[in-house]
Order: structure tokens, then sequence, then C-alpha cells
């Protein structure tokens, strides 16, 4: 009996260790292989920013909020609730598209927060389309605003600047930063051999601008400069870090730290066109000068492609 278990033994011992060489193998082989640039997954992500999230202000032209009750979603809030849920699916996709294993906890955390965020975002935006209606101009503080002026008591003002609080700034830190950190971490596993030949292909370059031009829109109309930068910097000193071992980006990094690129290129000229507005500045002061879309749109060009809307600026006053 003793000799038949140990001829088990051993056979059970080599099946194992052929079983684990196999798996080590395919791992390794998995490493060698080409990487593959992740068109699907970026078209999604892309065309759904632009048609829910871009799209919002054009939808908000050419079906403004008053021509649906008001006490009720538009036409741009329902494009803000499919945003809202296929944002948190992109960003999972994403996760499970990555090279490397991510920590799971975080990554759970930062797709609630993302929720969170843009529904956040989604009830203060709401309200602000409705103020818009009746004069409100983005382009003045909320205090600097003719219509606020008019507010009986005076104290609700700080209602005011609580809601605007919640959607400039907590509804904003909330979406943006899970979001940026999400991207940074899948762009951390994004690294191939510098032996292999990286080449993005053309699929990848006719999606370059319209990719960066929704970052640009999340820098501008969501205020994220420093986060974006910060963002930035760190893929930098990422890409610097893995060349000292022998790594370059592979294709999706390559698409990641490019659409970041031509992104703050971008800033960079909205905020060369726009420097010396001295309203603007007013809006925005401090050292980070961003000037948001919604603003400008209010200030320049409202007035010319609106001409036949009544200035409610001076309206009865309003009383709650």
């Amino acid at each position: 009996m003793q000799p038949s278990v140990r001829k088990r033994q051993s056979s059970a011992l080599h099946a194992a260790t052929f079983t684990l060489s196999g798996a080590g193998s395919r791992e390794m082989d998995s490493a060698l292989l080409k990487p593959r640039f992740h068109l699907d997954l970026w078209i999604g992500f892309t065309v759904q920013s632009w048609i829910l999230d871009v799209g919002r202000p054009v939808v908000m032209l050419v079906l403004p909020a008053d021509w649906f009750p008001l006490n009720r979603p538009g036409a741009a809030e329902y494009l803000h609730l499919a945003y809202n849920i296929t944002t948190p699916l992109i960003l999972l996709k994403l996760i499970e598209r990555s090279p490397r294993t991510l920590p799971r906890p975080a990554l759970h955390l930062c797709i609630i927060a993302v929720v969170m965020g843009t529904s956040i975002h989604l009830v203060a935006d709401s309200i602000t389309q409705r103020l818009l209606l009746i004069g409100y101009q983005l382009h003045l503080s909320v205090r600097e605003n003719p219509i606020m002026k008019n507010i009986t008591p005076s104290s609700l003002i700080d209602s005011f600047e609580l809601l605007f609080y919640y959607d400039e700034s907590l509804g904003h830190s909330m979406c943006y930063i899970p979001l940026f950190l999400v991207l940074f971490l899948f762009f951390s596993g994004c690294f191939t051999h510098r032996k292999q030949e990286v080449k993005m292909p053309l699929a990848a370059w006719i999606l370059l601008p319209p990719s960066a031009a929704h970052y640009w829109y999340l820098i501008t109309e969501g205020q994220t400069f420093i986060l974006f930068i910060f963002t930035f910097f760190a893929m930098t000193a990422m890409v610097m870090h893995q060349r000292r071992r022998g790594m370059i980006p592979e294709i999706n990094g390559l698409f990641l730290l490019y659409s970041f690129s031509l992104a703050l290129l971008l800033v960079a000229l909205w905020v060369a066109c726009l420097w010396d507005d001295a309203v603007l500045r007013r809006k925005h002061p401090g050292l980070i000068y961003v000037p948001q879309p919604r603003a400008v749109y209010t200030l320049h060009l409202r007035q010319h492609t609106s001409p036949q809307q009544p200035d409610r600026s001076h309206a009865a006053p309003i009383q709650m």
C-alpha cells in the first residue's frame, strides 16, 4: 500500500507542478502580448460625456427649461440623470480593463462618491437653471446678482450661497476627485517593457481631440484645474519613474497622457483669450483664473443670441 500511495502522491505533485508552471507561462505570455487599445471603452466614455455632459448646455438652448413645467425635470435634467447612471458603469468597466489589480475597497468608495457627487450636482444645477429664467447671471457672485438684492428677507441669500456651494464646490469635488483618481490608477497599470514597440493606432489619434476637449470642459466648467494639474503631474512623475525601470506607457497610457496634454494646451489658450476680462476676473479672483464657459456665455453671448427675452433682473422682489 505504501508504494502505491507514494506513487499517487508523486503523480499528483507532478501534475500540480505542471499546472502551476502552465499558469505561470500563461501569465508571462499575457504580459508579453502586444497591448491592445480599448477602442470600445474610450469611444463609450467620450460619446456619453459629450452627449450627456457637454451636450446639456446645448439642450438648454434648444429646449429651454421654461418649455416644461418648472416644478418638473426638463430635457437637460433627464440627460443629467442618464449621465449619473452611465458614468459609474463606464468607470467600473475601466477598472475591469486595468492591466493591474487595483484596491477594490478604494475603487468602490470612488464609485459611490461619484454617484453622490453627480446627484448633488443634478439637484443644485436644476435649481440654478430656474434662477436663470428670472435674471440670475452666472458671471456674477451670488451677492452681486441684481435679483438677489430684491430677496426678502435678505438672510435668504445665505441659503442660495449654500446651494451654489453644493453645486460648484461639494458636488464637483465628490464627482471629479474620484473620477481623476480612477483614471490615474488605471494609468498606473498602463506600462510595458521598453523593448516592445508602442504606437497609437489611427483610431486613437482620431479620438484624441474630442477626448481632450471633454477634459477641457471638465477643467473649465467644473473648476477642477488644481485637481487636473496634480493628476497630470502625478502621471508625468510615474512615467519618469517607470522609465528608470525600463518601462514605457503602452497604448492606453499614451492615449490618456496625450489627452491630458492637449487639454492643458486648450485651457492655456482659453485663459489667454479671456485674460483681460475684468468682469470674469471678479468672478474668479486669486491666482487660479479659469473662466467657466457658461459664465462667458451669460456675459458676452446671451444678450446677442436671445434678444427677445426680457430683462428680469429688476423683477418684483422674491419673497419666501
